[in-house]
């Protein structure tokens, strides 16, 4: 049987990227995650939600936005066509990973399913315009957004990474805690969306559907959540140092701390000031941040070295041995 070469598996066969080049391709799809996410809000915030009546054209007689829609038409055509930007840069991702010599087929595989996010959400997306942005759709569109800021993160760690079998670098109790933070941080997020489902910031002038809670309960809810969140980060920078953890690890802590402080400070600013849409969008970032942060500290909990490569480290420090192919 004759094998069809693809244009990737051309390239690849021709180029080998540095694992640097291969890192700053999965940090562009990264960047462009967060930015597509911060331009949703925008769409929204500026209640240009339904700015084109339809998907996928932008009406039902032009496929891009037309004067008579005027500025809302606009800003949400254009945050359409950064889907391709994002594209670009997933595609780029892949190409790298793929490219990588000897070839890393899990990383290829996972650069690939940034792709079929990307495509997943752009369908949302629409349904989300059809549906006249129904506030659950709204809510779907932002969590599939984050799965792919997930993908993303990961990729561009893994790259950093051998394929041999993880190694731990702190005891199991601090790394059970670190899934207890990235747990409660995904139910964070997710009472987010409850909060702007509920809230004034529809996304649009006309009377859209909003979630039948009170807007105020739910803040409440989601502040509690946050609070949780913030003391589990506390208690996870202390047990590290305790512990005496890698720098890296020590610092990663450090850095979810010091995004919590600031999204807390944000939240609670915005709350008594009516949410203005301006500290909204500042609150929407330092989710994205808040995310990307708690998926650095969850993976440095373990080390990936090349197959067969160095010492088991922290074996001093009474780690448990890793157990070997052989058993």
């Amino acid at each position: 049987m004759v094998r069809v070469e693809t244009p990737i598996s051309y390239i690849a066969k021709r180029w080998t990227p540095s694992v640097r080049t291969a890192k700053r391709a999965a940090l562009t799809a990264v960047v462009m995650s967060v930015f597509i996410i911060i331009t949703g809000g925008a769409v929204r915030l500026t209640g240009s939600g339904l700015g084109c009546d339809t998907w996928p054209k932008c009406t039902d007689d032009s496929l891009f936005a037309t004067p008579e829609q005027g500025l809302h038409g606009a800003i949400e055509f254009g945050n359409r066509m950064l889907t391709y930007v994002l594209s670009a840069a997933v595609g780029w991702a892949i190409i790298a990973a793929r490219s990588l010599k000897p070839r890393r087929r899990g990383l290829t595989r996972l650069a690939w399913s940034q792709f079929w996010l990307v495509m997943g959400n752009a369908v949302i997306g629409g349904i989300t315009v059809w549906a006249g942005l129904n506030p659950w759709s709204v809510a779907g569109h932002f969590l599939l957004a984050n799965c792919l800021l997930t993908v993303t993160v990961v990729t561009w760690v893994r790259i950093g990474e051998g394929e041999g079998a993880p190694r731990p670098r702190a005891p199991k109790p601090v790394r059970q805690l670190s899934w207890a933070v990235v747990a409660t941080s995904v139910v964070l997020i997710a009472l987010g969306t409850t909060v702007t489902g509920s809230g004034k910031h529809a996304g649009d002038s006309s009377d859209v559907p909003r979630m039948p809670w009170d807007w105020s309960a739910a803040a409440h809810v989601h502040a509690i959540a946050a609070w949780v969140v913030c003391a589990l980060a506390v208690a996870m920078w202390f047990a590290l140092r305790v512990v005496d953890a890698p720098a890296d690890t020590r610092a990663r802590a450090r850095d979810l701390l010091v995004v919590l402080l600031a999204q807390g400070f944000i939240g609670y600013v915005q709350y008594f000031n009516d949410v203005p849409e301006i500290l909204v969008g500042l609150h929407m970032l330092g989710s994205s941040l808040m995310w990307i942060s708690v998926l650095r500290l969850l993976l440095s909990m373990r080390e990936r070295p090349a197959v067969g490569t160095g010492p088991v480290p922290g074996q001093a420090a009474g780690l448990p041995e890793p157990v070997t192919a052989a058993g």
